[in-house]
């Protein structure tokens, strides 16, 4: 038996999905980020770490320490007062095709 035959007014069936403006707001903003992360996953724009016999020895160990010895303050070639603490060269430089980056 049906709704109507109950004397039961009739139930909406389920209809198909319409976006709202919440939807298409969440939707735009969502394409938005996707657009924001591909723009800014550009090539890297510091400095590509020379070929050299120094270089060649300090990408070699791949540590921090071994970047330092030069690259610190009392260092032959300090860093810019400006330049991050991080703790992996390579992560911002990019690390020589000589040295074994892929």
């Amino acid at each position: 038996m049906s709704d109507s035959e109950n004397g039961l007014p009739e139930t909406n069936k389920a209809k198909g999905w319409k976006p709202g403006k919440r939807d298409a707001f969440f939707l735009a903003f969502v394409a938005a980020v996707v657009v924001l992360l591909t723009l800014g996953t550009g090539e890297r724009t510091t400095k590509p770490t020379p070929n050299d016999p120094t270089h060649q020895e300090a990408a070699a160990l791949k540590t921090r320490a071994a970047c330092l010895s030069c690259h610190s303050a009392e260092g032959v070639h300090p860093q810019p007062p400006h330049h991050t603490k991080a703790d992996q060269c390579f992560q911002c430089h990019m690390e020589p095709d000589w040295a074994g980056a892929k």
